[in-house]
């Protein structure tokens, strides 16, 4: 049985985990991602050197927000972390001595949950990974669907708002800046500022810069009325975005992952309902499943192992 380390790597916080071969976590570090781009991937050797202390480790899996190059070297564009052309792999490979794959975070995702999670036995699946932004995940006959240049499945990014919050990405509109932990905490901020939400400002020691999408959701989880309106209309952003990825993909489940869906009843109830009223045709095709995911916030961690396996296996 060969042991591999993977890594999420998002925007809040790095997670790394040893993984066995039935997808399993043997051990796990974990820390704030730092402030500055220049000191994340330090932050991530180290996390990995302190797991290949105590186990035996063959490869290492790096899951990352953003755009990876095709062939899996270059990490061309993070947003969250600040990475731009970062050679991470050579940079992995040189430092620990042991094979290193680079995969987008939310694909990592998505293979976990196919191969061990709620999407097991699933040919057609996509996988959105709810968090700091939105990342999305395709498995198309059993594969990750990458796309020409390595880049697809950047779902985040649909313009669905015409002259919609400017995104850094560039745009105007993306999903994420109406459907993440970003976006709920930019409302909820919103509202403590104009003084209607005296609750949340209260579970943040009255600091509204400390309402974060993690105050809000378990605002939400006790019932807190402005919070549970916030997060429905969050799921509202959220069913509409995988009504138009329907349209086009028509997969037979949606697993959603990342921070916001362990309010699973709050989030994704609401998204199906969302989700239904705006699919096409409605009535006249199959409707997907929408589950929350498997495995929990590790499936990133847990891909991102698994794809370093097939490497360690070569």
């Amino acid at each position: 049985m060969k042991l591999t380390v993977g890594v999420d790597i998002g925007g809040t916080k790095i997670a790394a985990g040893v993984v066995d071969d039935a997808g399993r976590v043997l051990a796990r570090l974990q820390r704030p991602t730092p402030a500055r781009t220049a000191e994340v991937a330090e932050a991530v050797a180290v996390l990995i050197e302190g797991l290949c202390e105590d186990y035996p480790v063959a490869a290492v899996g790096l899951g990352v927000g953003g755009f990876i190059d095709a062939e899996r070297e270059t990490v061309l564009f993070a947003k969250n972390i600040g990475w731009r052309s970062e050679p991470i792999r050579r940079t992995m490979e040189s430092r620990l001595g042991l094979p290193v794959v680079i995969e987008n975070d939310a694909n990592a995702a998505a293979w976990a949950e196919s191969r061990f999670g709620a999407g097991s036995g699933e040919a057609f699946l996509v996988v959105l990974t709810v968090g700091t932004g939105v990342g999305c995940g395709i498995i198309i006959g059993g594969s990750i669907y990458r796309g020409s240049f390595g880049t697809a499945a950047e779902c985040g990014h649909l313009p669905l708002v015409p002259g919609g919050l400017r995104c850094s990405c560039g745009g105007d509109g993306c999903w994420e800046m109406y459907c993440s932990g970003t976006a709920l905490e930019n409302e909820a901020r919103k509202l403590a500022q104009q003084g209607a939400a005296d609750s949340l400002l209260r579970r943040a020691g009255g600091r509204i810069e400390a309402i974060t999408g993690g105050v809000v959701t378990a605002a939400a989880a006790e019932g807190d009325t402005v919070a549970v309106g916030l997060m429905r209309e969050t799921a509202w952003w959220l069913g509409r975005g995988m009504a138009a990825i329907a349209a086009v993909l028509d997969p037979g489940c949606f697993v959603i992952a990342g921070g916001l869906s362990v309010a699973e009843s709050l989030l994704i109830d609401a998204a199906r309902e969302s989700f239904l009223s705006h699919l096409p045709a409605r009535g006249m095709r199959g409707e997907a499943r929408i589950v929350a995911a498997g495995l929990g916030l590790d499936a990133g961690l847990i891909g991102a192992a698994d794809l370093a396996r097939a490497r360690a296996s070569r």
